[in-house]
C-alpha cells in the first residue's frame, strides 16, 4: 500500500514549494474555466443561432482575435508600469460585464460586438497574468508553476464544455451569464489572496547593475524599448513565429472541428463536440503531472518540437475520421502535444525575457503567436467554402510538419551552442 501511495503522490511532488499565490491562482483558474461556456460553441452560435455563413463567422472570430492585440499591448505596458494585480482584476471584470450584456441584450445581432469587446479585455489580462506567474516563480520551478495553472484550467474545462453542450440548444443565454458569473467569482480569490508581484525599482536597478546576472540568466533586467530587447533575441523571434504556425493548426479545435462533427453527426454534433472537448480536458487532468514529471529535464525547445509533431499527426489524421472513436484517438494525440506545449512554450519565452520587460514582452509575443489563431478562422472559413471541411486536415498536417522542421533546426543550433 505504501508503494502505491508513493507512486500516486510522486508526480505531484513537482508542485510542492511554490509561492502561495500560485496555489490561489490555481483555484481561481478552476472556477473561471468551469464557466468557459462561450468560446467552444461560438462558431456554432454564429452559424446556427445568428445564421452566419462559415466565411462570415470566421471573419467575426478573426476580428475578435485581432481586438486582442491592442488589449495585449495596453495590458503589457500597464502591467510593467502600474502593477499586475490591479490591471488583471479591472480587465477581467470588464470582460465579464461584456458577457453578461450578451445574456440580457434584446438585439442578439449586437452580441458579436460585445464578444469583440470581451476579447479586447482578455487581451489586457493575458500579459498581466503571464508576468505575474513569472514573477512568482524561478527558472527551476517555472515548469511546475505553469503546468499547475494549466492543470487548473483544464480541471474546470473538463466540466465547462459538457455543461455548455447541454445548455446550447435551449438555454443559450446561460452560456454568457454563466461565463460572466464564474469569472466574477474567480476574481474574488485574486482580490483577497493574491499579492502584487511587480519587481520594485530597486530590484530592477540591482539587476541591471549586477554583471554576474548577465551570464547566469536571460532574465537580467535591461533598459530600452521592447523592440530593442527583442532585436537582441533572434532565437526568441524565430521560436515565436514557429509557434504561430502551430497555433494556426490548433485553432481548428474550436473552428473547423465543430463544423466537421456537425457534418458527420448532424444535430447531435454539438453534444459529440462538447464530449470530445471534455475528454480532451480529462486527458489533460489525468496526464499533465505524469508527462511534466517525465519531461521535467527535457529542454523546452525539444518539448515544443514534439508538440508541433503531435499537432501535425493528431489534426492531420482527422481526415480519416468517420466515427467518434477515431476522432477521440486524434484528440488523444494532439492533447499530449498540448500538454507539452502549454508549459514549455511559456517557459522558453520566460527564460529569454528580462525581468524589466515581462509585461511588454508578454504583450508583443502573444500578438505574434496569436496571429495564427486570429487569421485561421477566416482563412479556413474561405477554404471550407471552396473545398470541404474534411480537406482542412491534410493542410493542418503540412503546416505542422513545417513548424516541426523549423524547431528541429533551432534545437540543433541551440545544442551546438551549449
Amino acid at each position: 500500500m505504501n508503494k502505491i501511495n508513493k507512486f500516486i503522490k510522486s508526480p505531484f511532488i513537482i508542485y510542492s514549494g511554490l509561492e502561495k499565490s500560485i496555489y490561489v491562482l490555481f483555484f481561481a483558474k478552476i472556477i473561471n474555466s468551469v464557466g468557459s461556456f462561450v468560446y467552444p460553441f461560438l462558431t456554432l452560435f454564429l452559424t446556427q443561432k445568428l445564421g452566419y455563413s462559415t466565411g462570415r463567422a470566421g471573419f467575426v472570430l478573426m476580428i475578435a482575435s485581432i481586438s486582442f492585440v491592442p488589449g495585449s499591448i495596453l495590458g503589457g505596458k500597464a502591467a510593467d508600469s502600474f502593477g499586475r494585480k490591479k490591471i488583471l482584476v479591472a480587465a477581467q471584470f470588464c470582460s465579464a460585464l461584456c458577457f453578461m450584456a450578451c445574456a440580457i441584450i434584446p438585439d442578439k445581432q449586437m452580441i458579436p460586438f460585445l464578444i469583440i469587446g470581451a476579447e479586447f479585455f482578455l487581451g489586457v489580462v493575458h500579459p498581466t497574468s503571464m508576468a505575474m506567474t513569472v514573477d512568482l516563480s524561478r527558472p527551476e520551478n517555472r515548469k511546475a508553476a505553469f503546468s499547475l495553472l494549466y492543470l487548473g484550467h483544464n480541471i474546470g474545462f473538463a466540466i465547462g464544455p459538457l455543461l455548455a453542450g447541454m445548455l446550447y440548444t435551449n438555454h443559450t443565454a446561460w452560456l454568457f451569464s454563466g461565463d460572466a458569473m464564474t469569472t466574477m467569482l474567480s476574481l474574488v480569490l485574486v482580490v483577497i489572496f493574491v499579492k502584487e508581484t511587480r519587481p520594485s525599482e530597486q530590484q530592477l536597478k540591482e539587476s541591471i547593475e549586477n554583471p554576474a546576472d548577465e551570464k547566469q540568466s536571460g532574465e537580467k533586467a535591461e533598459s530600452g524599448s521592447v523592440f530593442r530587447v527583442l532585436g537582441r533575441r533572434p532565437f526568441l523571434i524565430i521560436f515565436v513565429l514557429l509557434v504561430m504556425l502551430m497555433n494556426f493548426v490548433y485553432a481548428q479545435m474550436s473552428f473547423s472541428l465543430p463544423l466537421f462533427m456537425n457534418e458527420i453527426f448532424g444535430t447531435e454534433g454539438p453534444v459529440f463536440y462538447g464530449s470530445a472537448m471534455s475528454i480532451n480536458a480529462v486527458i489533460v487532468i489525468s496526464c499533465t503531472t505524469v508527462i511534466i514529471t517525465l519531461t521535467r529535464k527535457m529542454k523546452p525547445i525539444l518539448a515544443t518540437l514534439l508538440t508541433a509533431l503531435l499537432y501535425a499527426l493528431g489534426f492531420g489524421a482527422l481526415y480519416f475520421g468517420h466515427a467518434f472513436y477515431l476522432i477521440i484517438i486524434c484528440v488523444v494525440i494532439w492533447t499530449v502535444g498540448e500538454i507539452l506545449g502549454a508549459t514549455n512554450i511559456d517557459v522558453y519565452i520566460s527564460n529569454h525575457t528580462p525581468m524589466s520587460h515581462r509585461g511588454r514582452i508578454n504583450s508583443i509575443v502573444p500578438v505574434i503567436i496569436g496571429t495564427g489563431y486570429a487569421v485561421s478562422p477566416y482563412i479556413m472559413g474561405k477554404f471550407i467554402e471552396q473545398n470541404s471541411v474534411r480537406m482542412v486536415w491534410p493542410l493542418c498536417f503540412g503546416i505542422g510538419i513545417i513548424a516541426t522542421g523549423g524547431l528541429f533546426v533551432m534545437y540543433l543550433k541551440e545544442r551546438r551552442h551549449g
